[in-house]
């Protein structure tokens, strides 16, 4: 029955398999008023803006992706969340507000109250996230 055990999920072996520390502390954007502490926050310090449509296999896969980019040195970056789906309105004030055009998934990052960084899709993935500690 062991064969049948690792093909259909019970594997004893996964459980030993070494874990990977998230890092990342999603902060869920959910209202326009927060796009006002984003700014000034932004002044102290990078503030990140992750844009993922949940519904979407791209945007899935790089989520997954982003995360693991995240080490010990990047846990203090701070990341917003924000689910189009159900923000779509406050995803066309990022835009506004940020002066960068909708794509998703889709990460902004902010200084100063203004994007110095923005990359979509699998261009997510090649961000240095340590030029922005």
């Amino acid at each position: 029955m062991g064969i049948f055990n690792n093909m259909f999920g019970k594997n004893e072996k996964k459980s030993s398999t070494k874990q990977h520390k998230a890092f990342v502390n999603w902060i869920p954007l959910k209202s326009i008023e927060e796009l006002d502490n984003i700014s000034k926050n932004s002044e102290s310090e990078a503030i990140l803006v992750f844009k993922h449509s949940t519904r979407c296999g791209i945007s899935s896969m790089v989520i997954k992706q982003f995360e693991k980019m995240f080490t010990d040195e990047h846990q203090h970056l701070k990341v917003y969340y924000l689910d189009l789906l159900n923000y779509r309105d406050i995803s066309d004030k990022v835009g506004f507000r940020f002066q960068v055009m909708h794509q998703s998934p889709q990460l902004i990052v902010v200084r100063n109250g203004v994007s110095v960084h923005h990359a979509s899709h699998h261009d997510i993935l090649q961000t240095n996230l340590s030029r922005f500690i």
